[in-house]
């Protein structure tokens, strides 16, 4: 049955639809989730009006005042610049009564926040690496409890956004040249954790009270010699020759059926105590030793036809076309 869809995305986002598929460099276009989604959604003969915002609300109020949608597919990861105010445009959609897809405002904020998400993690006593926080224009000494190798991310962004091989550090000097990349070139706070050693792998978790989880998926650096020691950074995720030259791909994890179970148990955790709805995608590492580490709960994640999420459904039977139905149902 079609439904009348608004499909929320940047304006900088907004798909040139004119350009065919095949024609498409899904490396390099940056509004490639945007097309993918509004494509299968055409394709299913829904009734799609796309809205671009910025830092004006007006363009979707507008919108809603003409005619109320079924639902409004969100893809917006950020508000006048600000990922920090992302849940506040669903928790708008909330007041409003509108059905969306992904994530409530709640899970939102709590998973948005790297410190907090993994202090509650900490809580409920499932394994994550020992952090600490070092906002702009503060100085902190580093916590005993906190030992290098270390690796400094954005507090608050995701896409890997200012993650290369230089944020893993192993001495002071280096730590200090991170987080001052972090502060005056990316103007964000830092969070500093313990870099754990180990295969990097994602699991899908779809649904509200009752929960579906996709095969458990993996990273690999097939053509370096301590694949357990490199990371998932921009190059790794966007440059097709880094990709070849590291040799990474992504595929189903191998795993004896205990670990197996173990991750997919822990994932359904995460995305509980976290307040998570819709879709999330959990990273993790697992050590040497079978030791799970949460790395982060990404809440609404990429979904692009051949991302990881997709790729991963896809593996477990479900066709691109039936994730973006579930998405909406």
């Amino acid at each position: 049955m079609s439904k009348d869809i608004i499909v929320l995305v940047h304006t900088d986002l907004v798909p040139d639809e004119s350009i065919k598929e095949k024609d498409l460099d899904r490396f390099k276009t940056p509004w490639l989730t945007e097309y993918d989604v509004i494509t299968q959604l055409r394709k299913e003969k829904h009734n799609i009006r796309v809205v671009g915002l910025y830092d004006e609300l007006e363009p979707l109020l507008s919108e809603i005042k003409r005619q109320k949608p079924d639902i409004v597919f969100n893809l917006l990861e950020e508000f006048n610049n600000d990922s920090k105010m992302e849940y506040n445009l669903v928790a708008l959609l909330e007041l409003l009564g509108i059905s969306f897809t992904g994530c409530n405002s709640k899970g939102l904020a709590i998973a948005k926040d790297k410190a907090l998400s993994k202090k509650i993690l900490k809580h409920h006593h499932i394994g994550t690496a020992n952090f600490y926080t070092l906002p702009k224009n503060k100085k902190k000494k580093i916590p005993k409890t906190v030992k290098f190798p270390l690796i400094v991310k954005c507090l608050f962004e995701e896409a890997s956004l200012g993650i290369s091989q230089a944020s893993v550090v192993n001495n002071v000097e280096k730590l200090n040249e991170r987080v001052q990349f972090i502060h005056e070139k990316l103007d964000q706070d830092a969070i500093i954790e313990e870099f754990i050693e180990g295969r990097e792998m994602f699991v899908g978790v779809i649904g509200n009270k009752q929960l579906k989880t996709l095969p458990v998926w993996e990273l690999s650096f097939e053509n370096t010699d301590s694949p357990e020691k490199e990371i998932y950074s921009q190059r790794a995720k966007w440059n097709e020759k880094y990709r070849k030259r590291k040799g990474i791909t992504t595929q189903e994890a191998k795993l004896d059926s205990i670990l197996e179970n173990k991750i997919t148990k822990i994932c359904k955790k995460v995305y509980q105590v976290l307040n998570l709805t819709g879709y999330a995608r959990i990273d993790m590492r697992v050590s040497s030793d079978g030791k799970i580490y949460i790395l982060e709960a990404n809440p609404n994640p990429n979904i692009a036809s051949d991302d990881e999420f997709a790729k991963s459904a896809l593996h477990a039977g479900i066709k691109y076309s039936e994730l973006i139905d579930i998405l909406i149902k």
